[in-house]
């Protein structure tokens, strides 16, 4: 009877630790839910030959290159920034588009995808390229316009880190948004 009693205890214990068990299962993959303000737009004139609307997120910071209507728009909270170039047209745009389009080729190694876009305003007499880039490269977007005769401008999108793309892309599509604001606002001042 004792012995009885022992194995009943010892099939119950087993029963017990093993039934009483939910099985393992892995943690779901978490994603940052990262919030930003709605964009708020300002017309901006810094006395360059462009004028355009920018998000008042932003902060305009004079380029590091100290090169004359050379910008940066900086997001702190982000820490990215939207480098802008802007170079005079003399009998050289098929250099300048040249190089442009050779910008965003230069992150195939990291990108997964680099999508171009052809943009034309006429009303504005702006025309050039949105290039969105998916995966680990160093820039998240770029783009260019030009009025063709008298004025280029450059941009692209660089973030203060190493670049990993599922922590950054709610940074990155916010900031390809005010991107294209940016080109669809942008005037040429034609002194």
């Amino acid at each position: 009877m004792r012995r009885l009693s022992q194995l009943v205890l010892g099939v119950l214990s087993v029963v017990c630790v093993t039934g009483c068990k939910e099985d393992v299962k892995p943690k779901p993959k978490g994603f940052l839910a990262l919030e930003y303000p709605s964009p708020e737009y300002r017309r901006v004139d810094i006395g360059c030959p462009y004028t355009f609307e920018k998000n008042d997120l932003a902060e305009i910071s004079p380029s590091r290159n100290n090169i004359p209507c050379w910008i940066d728009l900086e997001y702190g909270s982000m820490k990215g920034t939207i480098f802008i170039t802007y170079q005079t047209v003399n009998n050289n745009l098929d250099s300048l588009l040249r190089d442009a389009q050779k910008l965003p080729l230069q992150h195939t190694i990291k990108a997964d995808v680099i999508e171009g876009d052809v943009y034309t305003n006429e009303y504005n007499n702006t025309y050039g390229m949105f290039y969105e880039v998916e995966g680990d490269a160093a820039s998240q977007a770029q783009f260019y316009l030009t009025d063709s005769t008298r004025h280029f401008l450059t941009g692209s999108v660089y973030f203060n880190s190493v670049p990993n793309f599922d922590s950054i892309v709610p940074a990155a599509d916010y900031l390809k948004k005010d991107i294209r604001h940016l080109m669809e606002s942008l005037k040429w001042r034609n002194n």
